[in-house]
């Protein structure tokens, strides 16, 4: 894969645990803030969607008893509390970071414009975009969709806790083999869930391209930057 000049990088908010199980693991914060640091110094524009799964997901309280609109809502919340960590992480080690919500709530985060988003990118900061699309019933996979399309990136890295795309989850089938590339036709064909399938289908309809790696692995980040092939490519 060629160089990249922007990028939407999807990190998963479940992962910022860590092996606490809840809430953000500050290790696991800062291995992500020298990553994202690191690919910034070289140039490549970095935009970022981070889910909120770790404090809480509107989904999985809507099965407890919530009401499915609120609980999403906090859902949104709970990717702010993340994206106000990561860009502070990414302050205190030099790298200036803005926060934009689909939700307006300053002074807490902008409310998100593209063109605003965009002049950030150009001046070499680091943009997070918070509150997925702003509404109730899309995850924040369909955010970074969204985003993704309406920024122009190149591509959107999708950072998960293995190291791509199997043809069945490699956690609880030892069988699994993992593709070096695929097409967004084949997922729907082997029922394979990378995204969810109205995320997936805005990425097919758009033409952008995703590549799905482990992020907790330190280093991988550069690894995907410079080409080395160690996840899925996904393509039309």
């Amino acid at each position: 894969m060629a160089q990249f000049k922007r990028i939407l990088l999807k990190l998963s908010g479940e992962s910022l645990m860590g092996e606490q199980g809840y809430g953000i693991d500050t290790n696991r914060l800062n291995d992500y803030a020298v990553q994202i640091k690191d690919a910034a110094e070289t140039g490549v524009q970095v935009a970022i969607v981070i889910g909120g799964g770790n404090i809480f997901r509107g989904l999985s309280g809507a099965g407890k008893g919530f009401d499915r609109v609120k609980g999403d809502q906090m859902g949104m919340c709970a990717t702010v509390i993340n994206s106000l960590a990561l860009s502070s992480a990414l302050g205190a080690i030099g790298i200036k970071s803005h926060v934009l919500t689909a939700i307006r709530m300053e002074p807490i985060g902008e409310f998100y414009n593209k063109w605003k988003a965009i002049e950030y990118l150009e001046k070499g900061e680091v943009v997070i975009f918070s509150c997925g699309t702003g509404n109730p019933y899309f995850t924040t996979d369909t955010g970074s969709s969204l985003r993704g399309i309406e920024i122009e990136a190149d591509v959107m890295l999708k950072g998960t806790r293995v190291d791509g795309i199997y043809t069945a989850d490699p956690e609880k089938d030892t069988t699994a083999t993992k593709f070096d590339e695929i097409t967004y036709d084949e997922i729907y064909t082997r029922g394979l869930k990378v995204m969810d399938l109205t995320a997936t289908t805005m990425c097919k309809e758009n033409h952008l391209p995703i590549y799905v790696f482990n992020m907790d692995v330190f280093g991988n980040l550069k690894k995907v930057l410079e080409g080395e092939p160690i996840g899925t490519f996904v393509h039309n």
